[in-house]
């Protein structure tokens, strides 16, 4: 199928075969090769397509992003050329990592702008979110562990992004590999820029409050990306997740699973109001990341303690043995008990006192009777 970019065309759907689009007579292939299937997203600022590049032979996929402004007013228009022109200018410098879509091309047409991208098969996070459900522990570590180094190589190019959320970060289905996608927000940080009040971009709810009053910096990103984290892991929304009242997060408490205190730790730092109180780099988040993955393929020492010690003279005997033993002498000395029947031989004690007790003469025999079994 061919779709038809006109946004006033009444019925855009063309067979793949036609150049022309058989309502409204618009030409269909952008620069003689873009061919645009079917809308797959409409923001703000444009609309986007899935399209195939027709020049070349394996007729890859890729993604036409078409300027086209919904809000009113000469300012708000004028800002939205802005952003969309400073897309491209982000994705011709960011497009080097391999994840961050390539810029294939960027060109007005018809009198419209536009952007070419590379197409990523995947599916976005807030996707993901609600087909499969809340995130647990090891998911949202694997996701810091391959967004952060994507954060980190934006901000030394000195770009921040300005809205991280779920929908902008996709899952590539080939590899699992995420993705950091639309960079329409995006903005250079220059000194100059971070020093003046600009106009408030983003998604409210994943947004840092410095963020909404114009003075965003690279730590805002972390914010941002601290609270995309907090919906994956309660499906709520980040506004949902904090006590206005009492000026504090409270989305522990909504986790259909428990994660580590090292992670809640982690993203309670990523989420502080005060930026100073932040993560101020990507790189400072990642190393305690990691800390929490070396720290768990440790294993833990199990300290056994140590058997209690018997004395001496009962070392050789056995619990069961002095058990036996001394129902014995219960029975022999206890009132009503019954005698056994024994076989302890006396020591020759010649020396003993002519007066001593029967007990006393039982008690020597069974002194001697421990000691002579323990020096054997």
């Amino acid at each position: 199928m061919s779709y038809c970019l006109n946004p006033r065309c009444s019925k855009p759907e063309n067979p793949q075969d036609v150049k022309f689009c058989l309502s409204c007579g618009t030409k269909l292939l952008l620069k003689e090769r873009y061919r645009a299937i079917k809308p797959i997203g409409q923001g703000g600022f444009g609309r986007t397509f899935l399209a195939v590049d027709e020049d070349k032979p394996s007729k890859p996929p890729c993604v036409i992003k078409q300027f086209y402004p919904q809000a009113q007013g000469t300012n708000t228009v004028q800002k939205a050329v802005e952003l969309f022109n400073q897309e491209a200018i982000q994705l011709d410098g960011l497009g080097q990592h391999p994840q961050i879509p390539d810029l294939l091309a960027y060109f007005t047409y018809d009198d419209r702008q536009y952007l070419v991208q590379e197409f990523i098969d995947g599916a976005n996070l807030a996707e993901e979110l609600a087909h499969k459900g809340a995130f647990n522990e090891t998911q949202i570590q694997q996701l810091l562990k391959d967004l952060l180094p994507v954060l980190q190589f934006c901000h030394e190019r000195q770009v921040i992004h300005r809205d991280i959320k779920p929908e902008n970060i996709i899952l590539r289905r080939s590899d699992q590999k995420l993705f950091l996608v639309d960079f329409g927000a995006s903005k250079s940080a220059t000194q100059t820029a971070l020093n003046q009040t600009g106009t408030s971009i983003g998604t409210p709810e994943y947004v840092a409050p410095e963020q909404i009053r114009g003075r965003a910096t690279f730590a805002s990103d972390i914010y941002s990306l601290g609270a995309t984290c907090i919906k994956l892991l309660t499906g709520r929304s980040p506004f949902d997740s904090y006590d206005v009242n009492n000026d504090t997060w409270v989305w522990q408490q909504y986790l259909t699973t428990p994660i580590s205190n090292n992670l809640t730790s982690i993203l309670n730092k990523m989420l502080k109001s005060i930026p100073v109180r932040r993560y101020q780099t990507a790189e400072e988040v990642l190393q305690d990341v990691n800390q929490i993955s070396s720290t768990a393929s440790t294993p833990t020492k199990t300290i056994n303690p140590a058997p209690p010690t018997l004395p001496p003279t009962l070392v050789s005997k056995s619990q069961s043995q002095i058990d036996l033993e001394l129902e014995e002498l219960k029975t022999q000395f206890l009132p009503g008990g019954k005698p056994k029947p024994q076989n302890i031989q006396p020591q020759t004690a010649t020396n003993a006192p002519a007066n001593q007790s029967a007990l006393d003469r039982e008690l020597e025999e069974l002194k001697a009777k421990y000691i002579g079994n323990d020096n054997e």
